[in-house]
């Protein structure tokens, strides 16, 4: 028999010691377990919330203190023969400390830790301490002594195995944690346990077959049996007495396969795995696929179930900078987000962390694939001890422990650390030392290849394909694209012809109750201090103006500000990844930086920190349709991303801005399944006779508009429109019918209610026709929510 005690119940937080400055007495604090130094510190009102104002930059002690953590709890005694502490998650350098004794010492939060008490624990009360090393004193001693590696940040995050953004981003808050982030306790048991269960699914034609790879822990040397059993086919295997390890073979006959999102369905089937009599059982739910990586003539394609995929996806960042209090309904509303946006893909990026098993298995169901980095990220790493036995210990037990999940496609070794040791110029500062080499083409493959054959794994991204070739070439392999927002115009995508785009994004301010809730700032403007602050990108205020071209009028006041920078945000975006998915199939993935943020921040992200969807998310709706028309050039690409040919006629005409048709021509189309077709339309069409004239292009519903002009110079007429607003069930509608041209229409309800959202945002309207938008809330005021601020386009009637 086995049993698990949780132990959660009961702790207190103490600072012991510290080399911050301005440091509040903290003993005895009540904490909880899940949880951190900040949040406990935090509910206790030691300190002000970091994510507020400029909070954060008085919170640096909290990184340079050592901290105890301790409870007593009653042990009523056990018949088994073993009993271990399990420790799931620790943040990171930690001792652990039963009754007096030292049970062990830990350095990884990214692993989990098992420790045997059985000799330790007396009947009645008992104390468990946990003590953790001040984050910064370990990581700048382990710097002293190994020497200093470069990175793209001052903190010394390479040199502890711990979520590297926690030392701060051009995103995030430099919040350095400590504490017992994910579940503890005590597990008791006899004779043996199942350790680590691997199951690789593979298919032989329309049959599947799973190989149970099974390791069990002893406390007696006597005969076991492993049971499996999955979509009714069970096997079993005997273990002699000192055999820990075995592989049960399960052949299931013509399963239902596993599909990425908008190629099939995501059947599941609960995977049973049974130690003995039931004594110890493992329940997960695997899915049949393959997935293959296609690199013939310097491709990047993912290839499931032997149908090449193009990837319309975004990046994805840890969702709080205190990932206990992420939970399985936050994880699911953000993926029905990154869904809603069209996306059939999520990059766990390496800054970050392993996700919980929720994340992988919201994945599984809702058949969002992961390409998952190993948290290696924008820095050298040393290859000495600790860090080589460290980071094999985490690699192989999150390949294990991933391995059944056929949402996850891709191992990649790390983020931009490839690149940096090329063309960062960190060869001549590091005179020598190591980088991450080692993991990345040697350790990290070999661990795939050894534990996860079933799935392949790439060095780094952006990556070529060989370690001898210029990291981010387009035409080899998976490319990031930053020149657009550091330096050149968003139309400058459109000089890439890229293999595949991993990362490029382009920043957008927060939304307006967002920022607002974040930052007190009396006035609010663009550069006043809170706002400044919670933007952290190097001149990201500045690259926001610059971005702005000449796209979009220059901003007069913050709104006009936060409007144009969100809307130039969306612009942006769809621009790339238009051009990128027009190019299919020589460019399989966009790969959009990114979904989310973890606290309320002017950022590349398509989701808020505090949840509410940007401009981008509406314009990456329409850039990740299945179906899209787009302008490229002087075609229209009409791209076809379903298992269906899409066959009518496309229709394209010149308009005045008041409407009259000027040309029109009709061209019959049939795109096939997961294809893309081009048209060029006749020079009577393309060639306009003035600014004031919109090219509209329309194909069974979808829909294309290309101005001949940037707005700026287009000389729209002041927009007039007419306005209706009727109350629905659970909000409001709002209609709006054009008299004029309107561009660029939005409603941002959540200026008169923080609670309020919008279904759609950024339509364009020509004279005639008419947007509804479904609103959420109805205590609004009805005349506020057709008004300025509140509704904005670019060619409205100044206020």
């Amino acid at each position: 028999m086995s049993s698990y005690h949780p132990l959660h119940d009961g702790w207190t937080v103490t600072a012991v010691s510290s080399t911050g400055q301005h440091r509040p007495v903290v003993a005895g604090v009540p904490a909880a377990v899940p949880g951190c130094v900040h949040t406990d510190l935090l509910a206790a009102g030691i300190i002000d919330d970091p994510y507020l104002d400029d909070n954060e930059d008085r919170l640096t002690w909290v990184g340079r203190t050592d901290w105890a953590y301790e409870t007593t709890f009653t042990w009523a005694g056990t018949a088994d023969e073993r009993a271990d502490l399990v420790c799931e998650g620790l943040d990171t350098v930690a001792t652990i400390v039963l009754n007096g004794i030292q049970v062990g010492t830990t350095a990884n939060m990214h692993r989990s830790y098992r420790f045997s008490v059985r000799h330790l624990l007396r009947e009645g009360e008992n104390t468990l301490k946990v003590l953790f090393e001040a984050p910064y004193g370990y990581a700048e001693e382990q710097r002293a002594a190994l020497g200093n590696r470069p990175g793209a940040y001052t903190e010394p995050y390479q040199f502890i195995r711990k979520m590297a953004c926690n030392f701060g981003w051009d995103w995030g808050p430099t919040l350095v944690t400590a504490g017992i982030w994910r579940p503890i306790g005590i597990h008791t048991w006899s004779t043996a346990r199942l350790a680590e269960v691997r199951p690789l699914v593979t298919l032989d034609g329309p049959d599947g077959q799973v190989d149970v790879h099974v390791t069990v822990d002893r406390a007696a040397q006597v005969p076991l049996t492993v049971t499996a059993g999955v979509a009714g086919v069970t096997e079993s295997v005997r273990l002699a007495p000192g055999e820990r390890t075995a592989v049960v073979t399960l052949a299931v006959p013509e399963p239902e396969l596993w599909w990425p999102r908008g190629y099939g369905g995501q059947p599941l089937y609960p995977l049973t795995v049974q130690l003995g009599d039931g004594d110890d059982v493992w329940t997960k739910e695997i899915g049949f696929r393959s997935v293959a990586l296609d690199r013939s003539d310097d491709a990047f394609t993912l290839v499931v179930n032997g149908t090449p995929v193009f990837v319309k996806g975004f990046n994805w960042i840890p969702d709080d900078c205190f990932p206990s209090r992420i939970t399985r309904e936050r994880l699911a509303e953000r993926f029905g987000q990154a869904i809603g946006a069209g996306a059939n893909t999520l990059r766990v990026w390496g800054g970050g962390m392993y996700e919980r098993e929720d994340f992988y298995a919201l994945a599984d169901d809702l058949g969002l694939l992961v390409w998952q980095d190993f948290p290696f990220a924008c820095a050298a790493y040393p290859e000495e001890e600790p860090f080589t036995q460290e980071v094999e210990a985490e690699a192989r037990q999150h390949v294990a422990r991933l391995a059944g999940h056929p949402s996850l496609a891709i191992w990649c070794g790390n983020n931009e650390n490839i690149e940096g040791h090329a063309d960062w110029g960190w060869q001549d500062s590091l005179d020598g030392r190591s980088w991450g080499a080692g993991f990345y083409y040697d350790l990290l493959p070999k661990i795939v290849a050894e534990l996860d054959p079933t799935r392949p794994y790439w060095p780094g991204s952006p990556y070529s394909g060989a370690p001898d070739l210029p990291p981010n070439d387009p035409a080899k392999g998976t490319v990031h694209i930053w020149t657009v927002w550091n330096s050149h115009d968003y139309t400058h995508y459109a000089a890439y012809t890229p293999r595949f785009v991993a990362e490029f994004g382009f920043q957008g301010p927060p939304a307006y109750a967002t920022l607002r809730r974040a930052v007190r700032d009396d006035p609010l403007t663009p550069v006043s201090p809170g706002v400044k602050h919670h933007q952290k990108a190097i001149d990201g205020n500045e690259k926001l103006l610059r971005g702005l071209g000449a796209h979009l009028p220059l901003p007069e006041g913050f709104d006009d500000w936060h409007y144009y920078t969100q809307l130039n945000q969306a612009r942006a975006m769809a621009f790339g990844v238009e051009r990128f998915r027009a190019l299919a199939p020589y460019c399989m993935g966009t790969i959009v930086w990114q979904l989310n943020d973890c606290w309320p921040v002017t950022s590349w992200a398509a989701v808020d920190g505090d949840a509410r969807r940007k401009p981008l998310w509406y314009a990456m709706r329409r850039a990740y349709a299945d179906r899209l028309l787009t302008f490229q050039d002087s075609s229209v690409a009409v791209v076809n991303d379903t298992g269906e040919e899409w066959t009518g006629e496309l229709e394209v005409v010149r308009r005045s801005l008041g409407g009259e048709i000027l040309a029109k021509e009709r061209h019959l189309v049939a795109v096939p399944p997961r294809g893309v077709t081009t048209w060029e339309p006749p020079a009577v069409l393309t060639r306009p006779g003035g600014p004031g004239e919109v090219l509209v292009a329309t194909l069974d519903g979808a829909r294309a508009l290309r101005f001949f002009e940037e707005d700026p110079a287009v000389g729209y007429p002041v927009a007039e429109y007419d306005t209706a607003v009727e109350e629905v069930k659970g909000g409001l509608r709002v209609s709006v019918t054009a008299r004029t041209v309107v561009r660029e229409l939005a409603i941002f309800p959540d200026r008169l209610d923080p609670r309020a959202t919008v279904d759609d945002q950024l339509v364009t309207l020509l004279p005639g026709e008419t947007a509804v938008f479904q609103i959420s809330g109805s205590d609004l005021d009805r005349d506020a929510l057709t008004r300025h601020p509140v509704l904005r386009c670019v060619n409205e009637a100044r206020p």
